[in-house]
């Protein structure tokens, strides 16, 4: 996710405008999680800690483990640490961060998107589960979307060069996943498309707030300030055209998230 770095920091408060929204996704992917055997449960980019009540009740309350939160955001991670219910807070590197203790579950809602090396990171996380441990993920699926496509091309358009160096949230094909990770357990992969009705914003189209808060992130931090309005307008004309307003100012958001489960190979204790 981000560096820790304040400039570059998270704002939880904009992050949070569409929560529920965001929360969604991550209560789905729990309801796929069978029974987990004895060990520590893993938020790996806990942000502000939403899931951690959900995570906390289902796999931690009556059995005693552990619920450790893993995020670079310091901002979040004080937001995290309000909720109450993590044993620990790690402020790391997702993308560094390898558990000392084998772990029962890694569960990372919308946060590996942010990082490269899929290709070693994830065997690697499977790898330090216990025997019959869960990792367990989602993320968007979003960029081809006009909602993402547009900041890219506007921004271009505006500045160019100007994101040559800028690192945007990727994601591999369901199929290099699955490839990518069988062999080393069971595998449950799929995706689904949320029709979201977005409510109205005071100012600026819905889809522009949502995607401000987080895919755009990095594109409106590398533009120069007057670029950026430039940037910022120019998306709030021309984003109606893909998703029109409703009467009420608000807009319907397709959001297509990929989801999957890993398994590891083996036997361990069952939880009680």
């Amino acid at each position: 996710m981000t560096t820790g770095k304040t400039e570059d920091d998270w704002d939880p408060g904009t992050y949070h405008r569409f929560r529920g929204y965001r929360l969604l996704p991550a209560l789905d992917l729990l309801a796929r999680i069978g029974p987990l055997p004895v060990g520590d449960v893993v938020d790996l980019g806990c942000g502000a800690g939403d899931v951690a009540p959900d995570l906390h009740l289902r796999f931690c309350k009556t059995t005693g483990a552990r619920l450790i939160g893993v995020d670079s955001s310091p901002a979040m991670l004080e937001q995290a640490r309000r909720q109450g219910v993590y044993d620990r807070l790690d402020e790391r590197d997702i993308a560094e961060w390898r558990p000392k203790k084998a772990p029962a579950l890694i569960f990372s809602n919308a946060a590996l998107h942010w990082i490269d090396g899929h290709e070693a990171i994830l065997p690697d996380l499977v790898d330090s589960l216990v025997p019959g441990g869960v990792l367990a993920v989602q993320v968007p699926h979003q960029n081809n979307a006009p909602s993402h496509r547009l900041w890219r091309t506007l921004a271009e358009e505006l500045c160019p060069g100007q994101l040559q160096d800028v690192h945007l949230p990727e994601v591999l094909k369901p199929a290099q996943y699955y490839h990518l990770l069988e062999g080393l357990g069971e595998i449950s992969l799929w995706e689904t498309e949320y029709f979201q009705k977005l409510p109205p914003c005071d100012e600026g189209h819905p889809v522009r707030r949502f995607t401000e808060a987080t895919y755009a992130r990095p594109i409106l931090r590398a533009m120069p300030e007057t670029a950026r309005a430039r940037l910022v307008a120019a998306y709030d004309e021309l984003i109606p055209k893909a998703y029109p307003l409703s009467a009420d100012g608000g807009a319907l958001f397709p959001l297509r998230r990929m989801f999957f489960t890993v398994t590891r190979e083996g036997r361990s204790v069952p939880a009680p």
